[in-house]
């Protein structure tokens, strides 16, 4: 059973639907902490306008575990210079004595992992995990072959549908987010006036 294990992602803002699934990823393997992991510049988002920086990404990220037991955040992303890589945070984190690092990615996702930087590598040194919705159909056989291992790595977690994309939208349409995202986010994005 793996002590920690780590959900990296733009946290753009982050909101209910991480929270849960990444602590049922982690009831489902016995883990007893989440590590949570904000991007600084995601590669595959370098064209977005509307991301926040990863100040006040790291800030919501906090904020929203604040005094819950179990729950870390690593912010060497939000300060490294240039796109964030899965492969170059797992490598840091094994120099720096983790023996495994496991690693949550969505569904939705799986896709596209092929194309992430050093993607082979990824899928070699560190244990990913793949965070399962109720009824999700995976496409295995479209998988490149160094990927079909990851079949076994499957876990589920509850559908939830709350994309930080719609909570963006709610901010400029000027519609409330509450209960959409832990209440000390909702206030710190209305505070500094994001997403506007």
């Amino acid at each position: 059973m793996p002590e920690k294990i780590c959900l990296g992602g733009s946290f753009n803002p982050i909101h209910h639907a991480h929270l849960l699934c990444a602590r049922a990823a982690a009831e489902g393997v016995g883990a007893g902490n989440v590590v949570l992991i904000p991007t600084g510049q995601a590669p595959h988002k370098l064209q977005h306008n509307d991301t926040a920086s990863g100040e006040d990404r790291l800030a919501m990220c906090r904020l929203a575990i604040e005094g819950i037991s179990g729950w870390e955040i690593d912010p060497r992303e939000t300060v490294h210079p240039g796109p964030s890589f899965t492969i170059q945070t797992v490598r840091q984190l094994k120099e720096e004595g983790w023996d495994q690092v496991v690693w949550l990615i969505g569904a939705d996702l799986l896709g596209g992992l092929p194309t992430w930087h050093q993607a082979t590598a990824v899928v070699q040194e560190a244990s990913l995990l793949i965070m399962a919705r109720p009824g999700w159909m995976f496409d295995w056989d479209s998988l490149p072959p160094p990927f079909q291992i990851l079949r076994e790595n499957v876990v589920q977690v509850p559908q939830i549908d709350v994309s930080a994309t719609g909570i963006r939208q709610r901010v400029r349409s000027g519609l409330p987010i509450d209960f959409l995202t832990p209440p000390a986010v909702c206030r710190y994005i209305l505070d500094r006036k994001l997403y506007r």
